[in-house]
């Protein structure tokens, strides 16, 4: 019996794979949830198949994400980043990605961690949502406007409303998958005993 899923990944085989195992799943690990501010950021203006085509490249060129690291880059390691095929070579982005990490530096010594700042902005548990079409949902939330706004407070870029929705449906703290969606009735039990 075929599944049915949000039509948004459509049949791309990695599209379907992120789509089946990743999106909305809720997640607390820090240096993952900041790989999914960079990549969030990065995809501005593009499709996000594009960055997980680039996902791998990401991993290598960024030091996975190691926030430390990338907090420490120069104007050397940025000049060698713009010239890496493997990722989209936009300096804005690429500086955000260096200036992004030390504001989430920043935010976990503050917090504790990322994840115990991120979550206060749903309460602590995944928003679940009974979207029936793709349609309906929105392009930003009252909640992804403050978390925003807030990080833009605390020197974050590529971090608009939208860009932080995007990236909150990516980490779980919404269940967007429409209800027909096989993953749907599965985020929300996971949601519900966490």
């Amino acid at each position: 019996m075929k599944k049915t899923r949000c039509s948004w990944c459509g049949d791309d085989s990695l599209y379907v794979r992120y789509h089946d195992f990743e999106w909305g799943l809720p997640l607390h690990d820090d240096r993952r949830l900041f790989e999914f501010l960079v990549l969030e950021g990065a995809q501005a203006g593009l499709s996000w198949i594009t960055i997980l085509r680039k996902r791998e490249n990401y991993r290598r060129a960024f030091d996975d994400f190691d926030p430390r690291k990338i907090a420490g880059y120069g104007e050397k390691k940025i000049e060698g980043l713009l010239a890496d095929s493997g990722i989209i070579r936009n300096r804005l982005k690429i500086a955000s990605a260096v200036r992004n990490a030390r504001a989430f530096m920043q935010i976990q010594q503050e917090f504790e961690s990322f994840d115990a700042y991120l979550w206060r902005f749903v309460d602590g548990r995944p928003k679940q949502n009974r979207w029936q079409t793709l349609k309906e949902i929105p392009a930003a939330t009252n909640e992804s406007k403050a978390l925003s706004k807030d990080l833009i407070r605390r020197g974050c870029s590529f971090v608009g409303p939208s860009i932080c929705y995007a990236f909150m449906q990516a980490v779980g703290m919404v269940n967007d998958h429409v209800v027909d969606c096989f993953r749907h009735a599965h985020i929300a039990a996971i949601s519900s005993s966490g």
